[in-house]
């Protein structure tokens, strides 16, 4: 099975830091004109951040940038992480719903944890027609609202003062990821290299004020997560943009509940 690095690294004081760089309004960014994603992709680099095998990602590459994100099995029945995407071909990636058997180490069991996670991929130069990863802002929306509508966490998950990101170039190897040791090593490594993956669970971000406050996985729904990379200046083009739709669907019954419910003239 692989190894995933995922941990809760923003809860408390780091949420609200994140949440103050988040920009105060997404739309105000210029929308790309037509869908530019492909999907079922492997990235550029390899998936530097662990040992996940690369592949399954939906991709935007544009201007030099290429932005992934994919969906993931994170626990499985024995609570152990899978490669798993359960891809729809066309963005989505399907779930079912429900709290991981066991959870994270320190969240043992907490009712708050899906059974997947999801991954991102920044390379700020793909092809060597971009730049390194502090010359772009980023804005990643995680919605929050299983329904039809969306209601979104946004912030810039690179430009922050430090993050455990897996870090490196177009020739960092499969999970041959550099991390930093601190703020002035993290502001050195973005200001120099061109990769940052990661793979984050939304049990990291429901810590109030976060409208993933009342996150509950037991919730069948659709949820949307979007990256962008917009570029600086007075107006926020969109330099590069990616998103996915998780699908968490109800829990199949087991056999022996559909019977009865058969013997009791529920069922259509």
């Amino acid at each position: 099975m692989p190894t995933i690095q995922f941990r809760k690294t923003i809860a408390g004081a780091a949420l609200a830091a994140i949440a103050a760089l988040a920009f105060a309004d997404p739309a105000a960014a210029v929308p790309m004109p037509a869908d530019p994603r492909l999907f079922d992709q492997d990235v550029t680099s390899a998936v530097i951040f662990s040992d996940i095998d690369n592949g399954f990602f939906t991709l935007d590459r544009a201007n030099g940038i290429e932005l992934g994100l994919r969906g993931i099995l994170r626990f499985d029945a024995d609570n152990q992480s899978t490669n798993i995407a359960n891809s729809g071909g066309d963005g989505s990636y399907t779930f079912e719903a429900g709290v991981a058997p066991g959870g994270f180490s320190f969240a043992k069991d907490a009712p708050t944890t899906p059974v997947w996670s999801f991954l991102f991929s920044v390379n700020s130069n793909y092809d060597g027609n971009g730049d390194v990863l502090s010359a772009f802002d980023y804005l990643l929306e995680l919605d929050a609202d299983p329904g039809a509508g969306t209601s979104y966490f946004a912030f810039d998950p690179i430009n922050l003062e430090s993050a455990d990101h897996g870090l490196g170039t177009n020739a960092t190897p499969k999970n041959g990821k550099a991390t930093a040791t601190g703020s002035a090593d993290y502001k050195t490594k973005i200001d120099t290299l061109n990769v940052a993956q990661n793979g984050w669970n939304y049990e990291f971000f429901n810590d109030p004020p976060s409208p993933l406050a009342n996150f509950d996985p037991k919730v069948a729904g659709v949820y949307t997560i979007r990256l962008s990379a917009i570029e600086r200046g007075e107006i926020k083009t969109v330099l590069a943009s990616t998103s996915i739709d998780i699908k968490v669907s109800p829990v199949p019954l087991p056999a022996s509940a559909l019977l009865l419910l058969g013997a009791l003239g529920i069922l259509p």
